[in-house]
């Protein structure tokens, strides 16, 4: 799907990486061409005026579980970041290159490579030729690598090839099977638990490794205060790490699982309220580079189970940006750091031309109504899952257009 006719969309307040301006932006051949308060329409132009409203890049999702478009687009996501683990893994390059193809025409979809054969962390996988492929990345999956030479292998790989490495940081020999993070809430609800510690053990571990073999490593999910701290410090030390966070986490803590209500069960589980409030602290002073969604939707039969049964997963792609923008609303950050977030900082790890409003790049955009009231309502969701832990919450912020390459998909 080609853009046939110039698109300029006028009367926007454009989220540029330099701040919110007033103006315009024009868009030939798929890319940005123009863009500030000087610029207009011209002859043959097709024309669309924003009302005031935010004129965004189109939500870069890094690291979700099933391509789900509805959702995507009611998300006002253009690209998103496919983990390995599918049903069979992406740990062959003819799986990656067709899974880098399934999105079009109206969704860009990445695919992150197994970092190992079957995703069992014993055998490095061809990351080689899944790069050549269409690998953006490489993950390792729902599970952390315990091998500690496997993994160092894998970095310095990875820093060969300059592929960030996405991994999961839970040390699974502390975690097991548990549904929860130790605590007091753990403890009165009789949930099978695992201190909160695995994480940092993680972290710790994989930093100090990425630190040697002089990798990227992106952490995809950072939900603890100390890990917060250790990624913090690494950073000052001039490591190429960073990490992100879904809103699960900074919205909700362990209180969340009180009633049982598996939608609540996630992984890494619901952590306790300071570290909640630890990860606000980290997306205010930019220790996290990157809001996803997470997207991983069950149905009832991994659901409707006991909470300690049930599969862990949250549909979050519709919820992404209401959530993130209500951190502006509450002074967490401003607009141009919720964008970067949720676009820029994700499309620099993949190396992809899109994520800011700059010219030349790639034209995906999203019209965003960032005080739109709505009340999210798990029956009426467009994914193909409805396990969202935020049913009957109210929010503010609805994508009103959005545009793959110039041309439109929503609206």
């Amino acid at each position: 799907m080609k853009q046939v006719r110039p698109l300029t969309i006028t009367d926007a307040q454009l989220v540029t990486p330099e701040g919110v301006i007033a103006g315009a932006l024009r868009c030939v051949d798929g890319a940005i061409a123009a863009l500030g308060p000087n610029v207009a329409a011209q002859e043959g132009d097709e024309r669309l005026s924003a009302k005031g409203k935010l004129l965004a890049p189109g939500l870069v999702d890094l690291g979700v579980f099933a391509v789900d478009k509805p959702a995507f687009h009611f998300g006002g996501i253009t690209r998103a970041a496919l983990m390995p683990d599918q049903s069979p893994p992406l740990d062959l390059p003819s799986r990656v290159n067709f899974i880098a193809k399934s999105g079009k025409p109206d969704l860009w979809v990445h695919p992150l490579a197994a970092a190992t054969c079957a995703l069992e962390g014993r055998e490095l996988a061809e990351i080689a030729l899944m790069q050549d492929a269409g690998a953006r990345g490489i993950a390792t999956g729902r599970r952390w690598i315990s091998d500690s030479g496997v993994m160092l292998r894998l970095l310095q790989y990875a820093a060969m090839l300059d592929l960030v490495v996405v991994t999961h940081a839970e040390d699974g020999g502390l975690t097991g099977e548990a549904a929860a993070t130790a605590g007091e809430i753990a403890t009165r609800l009789g949930l099978p638990a695992a201190p909160a510690e695995a994480e940092a053990l993680a972290i710790a571990r994989d930093i100090a490794l990425a630190e040697l073999a002089g990798a990227r490593l992106h952490i995809r999910q950072v939900t603890t205060a100390r890990g917060f701290a250790l990624v913090r410090q690494a950073k000052a030390r001039g490591i190429a790490v960073t990490c992100g966070i879904t809103p699960a986490h900074f919205m909700l803590s362990d209180l969340a699982t009180a009633d049982f209500r598996t939608f609540t069960r996630i992984s890494p589980p619901l952590r306790s309220e300071q570290d909640r409030q630890a990860a606000l602290a980290a997306i205010s002073d930019g220790t996290v580079d990157v809001i996803a969604s997470g997207h991983d939707p069950r149905g009832a039969e991994d659901k409707r189970l006991p909470f300690a049964d049930a599969a862990p997963g949250m549909a979050g792609a519709e919820t992404l940006l209401a959530m993130t923008l209500g951190l502006v609303r509450d002074g967490v950050i401003d607009t141009v750091r919720a964008f970067d977030c949720l676009a820029r900082n994700p499309a620099d790890l993949l190396g992809v031309p899109a994520g800011r409003l700059v010219v030349g790049q790639e034209a995906d955009l999203a019209l965003v109504d960032p005080d739109a009231p709505w009340i999210i309502d798990r029956a009426k969701m467009e994914a193909t899952a409805d396990n969202t832990p935020f049913d009957r919450q109210g929010t503010q912020g609805r994508v009103l257009g959005l545009w793959k390459g110039g041309m439109r998909v929503v609206g």
